[in-house]
């Protein structure tokens, strides 16, 4: 992985980060420097991250947060004030998935009727209101200290509209109209906001057990992630804003990135 300026000493704020893409990017980012600040719903878990993630050059902290509790959110992120004395960047990752509502997702999905009321309303409070409920909160932090990041996890479009995947699917076509116009909110500031996503079924605890074999090859590492959260939480990413990332396809996203930077008049 690239070595990137500006990423050592930073502090940044991880939600759902006791597993999966958040446990990933925030190794990633510790193995650069980072003050990375894990958090996650249940104690143990974090517990066990943290032992886990604890090794230098960076730093690791971390909290019981439910992003869909204001008052844990406001707890969680007073902890990370108290240790480091700031917050620069924010990765909205905590979730839940299709698992939540139909175990069997893949193999015998559930039609959108036959989602409970109380399942749908927990992943959306969850996967929705819960970067919303987080942002609200830390980008407070970030126009007093006078700038900040936001990097918003999302997925590919085709599981927006997939056969079965109400409600992860709007769950997450809702999070990009929330970055974009989280973007725009902030466009008279120096916070900018960016969508990141795998590019493909990841392994993580939302993948069934029942996946079926011929899936299996094409399953990425939550590893992919690794690159373009270090990009984006580096030096070289300043004045990024209002970008979807696909960290599969990162590469060829950069590379037309500083294609467009050079033609641009000065």
């Amino acid at each position: 992985m690239s070595r990137y300026a500006g990423i050592r000493g930073r502090r940044v704020l991880i939600t759902g980060a006791s597993s999966g893409l958040g446990f990933a990017m925030a190794k990633s980012l510790l193995s650069q420097g980072a003050r990375v600040f894990v958090t996650g719903r249940n104690q143990g878990r974090v517990t066990q991250a943290l032992a886990e993630l604890r090794s230098p050059p960076g730093e690791c902290a971390g909290a019981v947060m439910d992003v869909r509790d204001e008052q844990s959110i406001r707890a969680g992120l007073a902890q990370m004030l108290e240790i480091w004395g700031g917050v620069e960047v924010l990765i909205n990752n905590a979730g839940i998935g299709m698992r939540t509502v139909s175990p069997k997702f893949l193999t015998d999905p559930k039609l959108f009727w036959e989602i409970s009321a109380e399942g749908f309303r927990n992943l959306i409070d969850t996967n929705l209101t819960g970067y919303f409920l987080v942002a609200k909160q830390v980008v407070a932090h970030f126009l007093k200290a006078g700038g900040g990041r936001i990097i918003n996890i999302s997925m590919n479009h085709e599981t927006m509209r997939r056969r079965g995947f109400i409600p992860y699917g709007p769950s997450r076509a809702a999070t990009e109209s929330l970055s974009h116009i989280m973007a725009r909110d902030l466009m008279e500031s120096h916070v900018t906001v960016n969508l990141l996503l795998p590019g493909g079924a990841t392994s993580t605890g939302m993948i069934p057990d029942e996946v079926p074999d011929a899936m299996r090859p094409q399953i990425l590492s939550a590893d992919v992630m690794a690159e373009p959260v270090a990009f984006l939480c580096s030096d070289e990413a300043q004045g990024v804003n209002d970008q979807r990332i696909i960290a599969k396809q990162f590469a060829l996203w950069k590379e037309a990135w500083k294609a467009s930077e050079e033609g641009r008049p000065a």
